[in-house]
């Protein structure tokens, strides 16, 4: 695992009055997860202040964002932080950063692909797959439950899933 690549954790969604402010949308545990940090983007943005603004998302003010105009150029970009910088986990949590690019294999021995995405739809994390590329075309995608009866287990090298989940 890249330990330092880097992970959103929340992305610029315009400016907010015109002193330079930032109106943020939030991913990952929210409003706490973003203060744990004062520099993003490798250091490019240092924050000064940080709200929540009672509908999900943030309120932020960065020491190199001036005004206004300053702000609306930033719409559209990713906050990120090093994974290194992000605390340790505890039995049994990931993060999908860890997880999306990871191989996937069937408990069979059969190479899948790899996880592309993890979503979640209100029941749970739900890992997508994409098989490799046949004939210049790209792979089928499939979903798996991640659960212990469909992902058995995950390491830092791969993906394990029940044969009898593969699509």
């Amino acid at each position: 695992m890249a330990q330092d690549k880097p992970v959103t954790l929340a992305a610029i969604t315009g400016a907010h009055g015109v002193t330079g402010e930032l109106r943020l949308k939030l991913f990952g545990e929210g409003i706490a997860a973003l203060k744990a940090h004062r520099m993003f983007n490798d250091g490019a943005l240092t924050v000064q202040k940080l709200k929540d603004d009672g509908k999900g998302g943030a309120i932020a003010r960065f020491a190199e964002v001036a005004d206004r105009t300053a702000a609306e150029k930033l719409r559209g970009t990713a906050l990120t932080v090093p994974r290194s910088a992000l605390p340790p986990l505890g039995e049994g949590e990931y993060y999908y950063a860890d997880l999306i690019g990871l191989p996937a294999v069937s408990t069979s021995g059969e190479a899948l692909g790899a996880c592309i995405a993890v979503e979640n739809f209100g029941a749970g994390d739900v890992l997508e797959i994409e098989r490799p590329a046949e004939n210049g075309k790209p792979g089928k995608r499939f979903m798996v439950p991640m659960n212990a009866e469909a992902v058995p287990e995950w390491m830092q090298s791969r993906i394990v899933i029940d044969a009898a989940w593969v699509e």
